[in-house]
């Protein structure tokens, strides 16, 4: 569980780099509250020589000297607040830009199996969120906390001289109202949890609708969707308008104090006044402390109320930071030296959390350089067994090993650099052509990016774009079609040019032109190079040197093409179907 304390351990561990800086401008607030406490001294002496002193030149000469000493007060205090200013406005930023790349990085180490289960809008808005908190808990500290601290102990001291009964009074005073304050605050977090959970779940509604608004067009689904979208967003108008309220509440009845407070002072001082105690000028000294005094305390209250919801909206995100990532290094692991490319499954166990086991006893070795397709039912964990290789699960039992390299005991991102893929459903970057395929090797030059589209027929359709490599593909590539998204990955793994390959359903957006044009530049991406591929178009089957056959999470047959469609089993049945299917489609009547 994710506590306040957790979250200003992650603020204090950004702004350490930046604490002398933060301790000078904390310097700076301080010096120019202390001296805002001194001027009403001086209003006190102008008022006091005001009602005592004939009306002469002498007496108006000091006045006016009064006047100048606040005015210059009045200067020294607007220059150390705005040197203050002006340095907050340079470290502020530095410190939230900090916070959101570590969250940034936080978020991009966690598993395959994180991003599955989470919406990516809520996730960006706790980013936003955790930055956002500091800032607001910072401004607190730096123009409300500390100048308050700092106006109340002087107040105290300065009205202390005058009359201890009036500071004692008022220490009381604003001590119970600051305590009722933070009461208040955290009592109300149990509701601003709740806003801020009401709040991410509104944006994660906005982004899953967004993202899936073709088929909301494709199922006419509009209204179904506003209808799931009005009851989310009722949800958080109940949560923040009971958050609302209960602070309307409790800023009404601490109006209602400071004026019983302000009316108590000024009687007690008429009393005091008529006893000879205090004068004119301690009147003046007496309001302007009692107007700074509420004002600050006024803002404190509201101010404890914000931090305390900010804190409420940080925690999602540091909670998500503080969660271990699933798939980590072991400590001391090395980068994979891949010469050969042969891949074992030993034995190897795997279920996705508590669901069904999905690989059971699963073995296989790929040879160096064999080319060998994986084939089965659906769900039979062909494109878990992708996944393992990759490593975006840790297997429960058993052993997955690269050139005789535990795959656990090596980095992810070296194990990553030695594997190309190209997936099913190809997402892109909202990036130029030139960046998305150039991403397979990032220190490529242009023109080895050109080659590579030219050997994976990109370049035909994107040398037509008006801004040619230059254009931008828009959010997850949806400026292009499936086939042409598919030929930038199959591009993208040419320039990377690594030693394992897995083609993932490579073909499968593709028509039947595209497909020809393809398979060349899959044969030449294929040279020299261990290939897993997971396939149902037979022209790729065929091409193999070994077929897999998976099913119930384990090898049940493997063989050549024309070994297994001599056995009675899946591949034949699969084969059958596949091929029955296909010479129907041949003799189908056309109107």
């Amino acid at each position: 569980m994710t506590t306040t304390r957790d979250v200003f351990r992650v603020f204090f561990a950004h702004l350490k780099p930046y604490r002398l800086m933060y301790g000078f401008i904390l310097t700076l607030i301080t010096a120019s509250q202390v001296v805002s406490i001194i001027a009403p001294l001086f209003y006190k002496k102008f008022f006091d020589l005001l009602a005592s002193g004939g009306v002469n030149a002498e007496t108006a000469a000091s006045l006016r000297g009064f006047l100048l000493v606040i005015v210059g007060i009045h200067l020294i205090q607007w220059l150390f607040k705005s040197t203050s200013d002006l340095l907050s406005v340079n470290l502020t930023p530095k410190v939230m830009a900090g916070l959101e790349q570590s969250a940034f990085a936080s978020l991009n180490g966690h598993s395959y199996t994180f991003f599955t289960n989470n919406f990516v809008g809520s996730l960006t808005r706790r980013i936003k969120r955790l930055s956002d908190a500091f800032d607001t808990i910072n401004d607190a500290i730096n123009w409300t906390f500390l100048p308050t601290s700092v106006l109340i102990i002087g107040s105290i001291i300065v009205l202390s001289q005058r009359s201890p009964i009036i500071a004692v009074g008022l220490l009381t005073w604003v001590f119970l109202y600051l305590l009722a304050s933070v009461g208040f605050s955290v009592w109300k977090i149990k509701y601003d949890e709740p806003r801020s959970a009401a709040d991410s779940a509104a944006s994660a509604a906005i982004a899953d609708a967004l993202t899936n608004n073709t088929t909301i067009k494709l199922f006419s689904g509009s209204d179904h969707e506003l209808n799931i979208f009005r009851a989310t967003i009722e949800r958080w108008r109940v949560a923040i308008v009971k958050s609302w309220r209960l602070g309307a509440g409790n800023e009404a009845i601490q109006w209602l104090l400071m004026i019983i407070l302000e009316i108590s002072v000024l009687l007690a001082a008429v009393r005091f006044w008529q006893q000879g105690l205090l004068t004119i000028g301690d009147f003046a000294l007496l309001q302007s402390y009692l107007i700074s005094v509420f004002m600050h305390v006024w803002d404190m209250g509201r101010t404890i109320r914000r931090c305390y919801e900010a804190t409420a909206n940080a925690k999602e995100m540091v909670e998500i930071m503080h969660t271990p990532h699933e798939i980590r290094d072991r400590r001391g692991a090395k980068e994979i030296k891949v010469k050969k490319g042969v891949i074992t499954f030993r034995n190897v166990f795997f279920r996705y959390g508590k669901a069904r086991l999905v690989l059971d006893g699963f073995n296989l070795t790929v040879k160096s350089k064999e080319k060998v397709a994986l084939v089965g039912p659906s769900g039979a964990g062909k494109s878990t067994v992708v996944k393992l290789i990759l490593r975006f699960h840790d297997i429960q039992k058993g052993k997955i090993i690269i050139d005789n390299q535990d795959i656990k005991k090596i980095t992810q991102d070296s194990l990553r650099d030695a594997i190309a893929m190209v997936p099913q459903d190809p997402v892109l970057f909202h990036r130029s052509l030139m960046d998305n395929i150039r991403y397979g090797r990032r220190e490529a030059t242009d023109k080895e990016v050109i080659s590579a589209a030219t050997k994976a027929h990109c370049h035909e359709f994107i040398s037509q774009l008006p801004d040619g490599y230059n254009t931008f593909v828009g959010e997850r590539g949806i400026k292009l079609s499936g086939g042409e998204r598919q030929r930038v990955a199959i591009a993208r793994a040419i320039l990377k040019d690594a030693p394992i390959l897995i083609l993932d359903e490579a073909t499968s957006s593709l028509d039947s032109a595209s497909e020809q044009l393809i398979q060349s530049a899959l044969s030449e991406l294929m040279k020299n190079k261990t290939t897993i591929v997971i396939a149902h178009r037979l022209s790729t089957i065929l091409k193999m040197d070994r077929i897999v056959v998976v099913s119930g999470g384990k090898v049940v047959d493997q063989g050549t093409h024309s070994n297994l469609t001599k056995k009675v089993g899946i591949y034949k049945t699969l084969w059958e179907i596949q091929a029955g299917g296909f010479i129907q489609s041949l003799h189908y009547p056309v109107d």
